[in-house]
């Protein structure tokens, strides 16, 4: 990752958060911990932030504290082919008529276009995903009730009783923060408590991960492999990450570029 591209994600990163850690910005940009004090370091320098033992803080802290992780702004520069193609092969699952749940996200978001071409009944907790598909489709929408996390663009609701529990689905759409042998993980409790409860209501679980997510590593695991029916994924998923998920019993979809799409297991 080039340093103006870490840069803007270590600035990103600081005013969603009283201090970002050191730990926290390596997993953001999977650089070294050298690299990330050296950036520190020069963003002080800069007076961009301010250094802090163990990591960094903003200049003027927000008085908003939002959620763990990248941006929507940030994610939604990176690796976008692949989450084109990702989505593609996403909205190849749907039917006319089918009652689907769509996680907020980048690579979530990028189902949009071709839902165009859809009637579907869609369950949202994005904002930018309602808006689109509002404006741009047949589909009929609905949203989630709670707090607008502007930075992420998700709507989020930490009590039990809300929207959520009266839409079934019959499958869900997600991204996640990574992907690994212990499952899904994400990056912020919240997130957890708001996803397990979506990912309830549907029969089938789809998960959208480029092939990065499998390198990416969380403290905080959503469900386990094998509640997920199928991932799909980009070329570049590496052969110890398909036999992961084989293991597990998990369809593979690896989305080509253009309109190609592999079922490898």
């Amino acid at each position: 990752m080039h340093e103006k591209e870490r840069h803007r994600i270590i600035l990103s990163a600081v005013q969603d958060r009283p201090v970002a850690t050191v730990v926290e910005l390596c997993n953001l940009t999977g650089a070294s911990e050298a690299t990330i004090r050296r950036d520190i370091a020069t963003l002080h320098i800069q007076q961009k932030l301010r250094r802090v033992r163990g990591g960094a803080e903003a200049i003027n802290p927000p008085q908003f504290v939002g959620l763990a992780g990248r941006t929507f702004a940030v994610n939604e520069t990176m690796r976008t082919s692949e989450k084109q193609a990702i989505a593609r092969a996403a909205v190849d699952l749907c039917e006319d008529g089918d009652s689907i749940i769509i996680n907020g996200g980048t690579t979530t978001f990028q189902m949009v276009h071709p839902l165009a071409t859809r009637r579907c009944q869609v369950f949202t907790n994005s904002f930018p995903i309602a808006e689109h598909l509002l404006k741009h489709s047949k589909n009929t929408i609905m949203l989630s009730g709670g707090t607008i996390y502007r930075e992420q663009n998700i709507i989020l609701s930490p009590f039990d009783n809300d929207v959520t529990r009266n839409f079934y689905a019959k499958r869900m759409f997600m991204g996640a923060q990574g992907l690994g042998p212990l499952g899904l993980m994400e990056a912020d409790p919240l997130l957890i408590q708001a996803e397990q409860k979506l990912i309830g209501q549907a029969d089938e679980l789809v998960v959208l991960a480029d092939s990065s997510k499998f390198e990416r590593r969380s403290s905080l695991v959503l469900c386990p492999l094998n509640r997920i029916t199928t991932v799909i994924t980009d070329e570049g998923i590496s052969d110890k990450a398909a036999a992961m998920l084989d293991a597990a019993d998990v369809t593979l979809v690896v989305a080509q570029p253009g309109n190609g799409q592999e079922e490898v297991s």
